[in-house]
C-alpha cells in the first residue's frame, strides 16, 4: 500500500506540475493572440512606439465587430484557466488582461469608437504626442516621415467617414464637446505651412545635412502640408462646423446616447476596478467633500482671514501675488518644487528611477483646452526623458499655490516615479510595463499630494490651501461625473458645485467640466485609487505598529507595476502577513 500511495502521490505531483506548465503556456499564447489583435484594433501603434510606419493604417467600420469577437473569444481562453494553476505573477498578469480585454470590448459593443474624441482633442492632434517619439537623427528619418505623411489625409477622411456612421446611429458626443475640438482645429487649418505643427521636425534638421539637402526637405514638408494635409484638416473643419454640430445634443449626459446609462456603469467599475454603483461613488463623493472642508475651514480661521470660505477664493483667484508674471517665471517655480522633491525621494523609497524628467510648457496647440499640467512618460531604451508639462496659456488661470500638489501629483513622487519604476521592472508580459489603469496611477499620484505634507513639501498656508483644493477637487469630480452622466445635471450646476467648493481658477473650473463631459468616468478614479492607498497604509500601520516602514509599503504598493485595486489589497495584505 505505501508503494502505491507513493506511486499516487508522484502521479499526482507530475499532474500538477504539467497543469500548471500547461496553464501558463495558454496564457502566454492568450497574451500573444491579444497583442495580434490590439494591432488590427489599432494599426498605427508603431507610430506611438517610436517607429516610422509605410502608411498611416485605418479600420474600416465593418472590422470592428469581427476584432470585438476576438477579443470575446480571449476573454473566454484566459477565463477558463484556473488561478490555481498560475505562479503569482501570473495571477496578476491575468487579471490585468482581463480588465484591459473587457475595456476594449466595451468600447467596440457600445460603438464609442465613433466618437473620435473628446474635450482635449483626439484623432486630428495625435500628432501633438507621437511626433516628438519619432526618431529624426539621420536624412532617412526625414524620407520615411514624408514618405508616410500623405497617407495622413486618407486617414483624416477616414474618420470623417466613422462620424457619419455616428449620425446614423445617433452616438454623438454634446455640442460643447465638438465646439471645444472646433476650436482646436484652428492650429492645424492655418493657411501658413510654416506654422503648421507637421513642419517642427523639419525645422530641426541634423548639420550632418547639406545646406541643399535641408532645403529640399523643407521644400517637400511644406508642399505635402500645404496641398494635401491643410485641405484634408480644411474639409475636417467644414464637415464639424456645418454637417456635425447642428445634430449633436445639447444634453451632456453620456446616458442620453442608445444604452448610455449601461455605459456609464460600465464605465464606473473599469475606472475603479471594482464592482461599485454610480450612487455609491456620488455618495462617498458627498462625504469626502464634507471632510475636506473642514481642513480648509481650518486654515482661513487660522490665517486670521476677514472673510468667509467663498470671500477667501475670491482673494485667491484675485491676488497677484498668487500668479506667476510670465511663462518662465511659472516654469522655473515649477522646475524648483520638481528638484526638491527628487532630492527627498531617498527618505520614502527604496528604489528610484533611472530614466531624468524634464519640465515643458504644454504644446501651443492644444494649451487652450488643456489640463493645468500632464505628464508624458518617456522611454529608458530610446533614450526620451519623462515630461512634466505645465501650462503657461492663459497665466492670470494657473494659481501658484497649487503649483507644488501638481507638481507632486505629475512628476515625483507620482507619475514619474510610478510609471517609469513600471517600465523597468523585468521578467514581465511586455503588456504589463505598458498598461496604465487609471485608478491606481492617479490614486498613486492622489496620494503623492497628501504625501507632500508628510515630506515637509508645502512651504505656505495657501500651499497648503492647494493641496486641500486639488483633493477637494477630486473629491467633486465623483460627485460632478455621476450628477453629468447619471443625475442629469447640467453643465452650469456642474461648473457651480466645482468652483463653489474649490480654488480651481474659473478657467480652469470650465475646462475640466468639459473634460468630464467628453471622457465619462475617468474622473473617478482618483479619489477612489488614493482612498485605496490611504486605507490599505493605515491598516498596515494599525496592525505592524513599529514594524511598519514607509520604505517597504511603497515598495509593495509600486513594485508590481498598474494593477486593480482589489490586487493592490491581497498584496498589502501578504506585507503585514510577512511582517507580523
Amino acid at each position: 500500500m505505501k508503494k502505491v500511495s507513493a506511486v499516487l502521490i508522484f502521479v499526482f505531483a507530475a499532474f500538477t506540475a504539467f497543469s500548471q506548465a500547461s496553464s501558463s503556456q495558454r496564457l502566454a499564447r492568450i497574451f500573444n493572440e491579444v497583442k495580434f489583435i490590439d494591432q488590427q484594433l489599432n494599426p498605427n501603434l508603431i507610430l506611438w512606439n517610436g517607429f516610422h510606419p509605410d502608411v498611416i493604417y485605418t479600420v474600416e467600420m465593418f472590422e470592428y465587430e469581427s476584432i470585438g469577437e476576438k477579443y470575446k473569444s480571449a476573454l473566454r481562453k484566459i477565463n477558463a484557466i484556473p488561478d490555481a494553476n498560475l505562479s503569482h505573477q501570473e495571477r496578476i498578469s491575468k487579471s490585468i488582461m482581463e480588465l484591459k480585454i473587457q475595456d476594449q470590448i466595451s468600447q467596440i459593443d457600445y460603438r464609442m469608437f465613433l466618437i473620435p474624441f473628446n474635450a482635449e482633442g483626439g484623432f486630428y492632434n495625435a500628432p501633438t504626442y507621437f511626433l516628438p517619439s519619432l526618431p529624426f537623427d539621420f536624412k532617412e528619418d526625414y524620407e520615411d516621415y514624408l514618405r508616410w505623411l500623405p497617407s495622413f489625409v486618407d486617414y483624416m477622411d477616414h474618420y470623417i467617414t466613422l462620424m457619419k456612421y455616428g449620425l446614423e446611429f445617433n452616438i454623438l458626443p454634446p455640442k460643447i464637446v465638438v465646439e471645444n475640438n472646433i476650436q482646436l482645429l484652428d492650429q492645424w487649418i492655418n493657411q501658413d505651412e510654416d506654422e503648421n505643427p507637421f513642419m517642427k521636425p523639419l525645422y530641426h534638421l541634423p548639420d550632418s545635412l547639406s545646406a541643399f539637402e535641408k532645403q529640399v526637405l523643407i521644400e517637400d514638408g511644406k508642399n505635402i502640408i500645404k496641398k494635401q494635409i491643410i485641405p484634408a484638416y480644411q474639409r475636417l473643419f467644414i464637415f464639424l462646423q456645418v454637417y456635425y454640430l447642428p445634430q449633436c445634443p445639447t444634453d451632456i449626459s453620456v446616458s442620453s446616447l442608445p444604452k448610455g446609462k449601461e455605459y456609464y456603469e460600465d464605465r464606473v467599475a473599469y475606472y475603479a476596478t471594482m464592482d461599485i454603483s454610480p450612487d455609491s461613488v456620488f455618495n462617498l463623493g458627498q462625504q469626502e467633500v464634507k471632510r475636506i472642508h473642514s481642513k480648509m475651514d481650518k486654515i482661513i480661521l487660522d490665517l486670521n482671514f476677514q472673510g468667509d470660505y467663498k470671500d477667501f477664493l475670491y482673494f485667491l483667484r484675485t491676488d497677484p501675488q498668487f500668479y506667476a508674471d510670465s511663462a518662465a517665471a511659472l516654469l522655473l517655480k515649477a522646475e524648483t518644487i520638481s528638484r526638491k522633491a527628487e532630492s527627498l525621494l531617498p527618505q520614502y523609497f527604496h528604489t528610484l528611477y533611472d530614466l531624468p524628467f524634464v519640465v515643458e510648457a504644454v504644446p501651443d496647440e492644444i494649451a487652450q483646452t488643456y489640463t493645468s499640467g500632464r505628464y508624458v512618460h518617456g522611454d529608458t531604451k530610446k533614450g526620451i526623458a519623462g515630461k512634466y508639462w505645465v501650462n503657461t496659456y492663459s497665466l492670470s488661470s494657473r494659481t501658484l499655490y497649487t503649483l507644488t500638489a501638481l507638481t507632486l501629483h505629475e512628476a515625483v513622487p507620482g507619475h514619474h516615479l510610478q510609471t517609469t519604476l513600471a517600465s523597468e521592472i523585468l521578467g514581465l508580459p511586455e503588456f504589463r510595463n505598458l498598461y496604465y489603469i487609471s485608478a491606481f496611477g492617479e490614486g498613486w499620484a492622489l496620494y503623492c499630494e497628501y504625501l507632500g505634507e508628510e515630506m515637509g513639501m508645502y512651504e505656505s498656508p495657501y500651499d497648503l490651501f492647494g493641496r486641500y483644493t486639488y483633493e477637494m477637487w477630486r473629491a467633486c469630480r465623483l460627485v460632478v461625473d455621476v450628477g453629468i452622466h447619471y443625475k442629469g445635471w447640467s453643465r452650469e450646476e456642474a461648473v457651480a458645485f466645482l468652483s463653489e467648493n474649490t480654488a480651481l481658477s474659473i478657467h480652469e473650473v470650465n475646462t475640466e467640466i468639459d473634460r468630464y463631459i467628453g471622457w465619462p468616468g475617468q474622473a473617478i478614479s482618483y479619489k477612489i485609487g488614493e482612498i485605496a492607498i490611504k486605507n490599505l497604509r493605515e491598516k498596515a500601520e494599525k496592525e505592524l505598529g513599529k514594524k511598519f516602514e514607509i520604505k517597504e509599503f511603497h515598495n509593495r504598493i509600486l513594485r508590481n507595476g498598474s494593477v486593480p485595486l482589489p490586487i493592490l489589497l491581497e498584496e498589502v495584505e501578504f506585507y503585514i502577513k510577512e511582517n507580523n
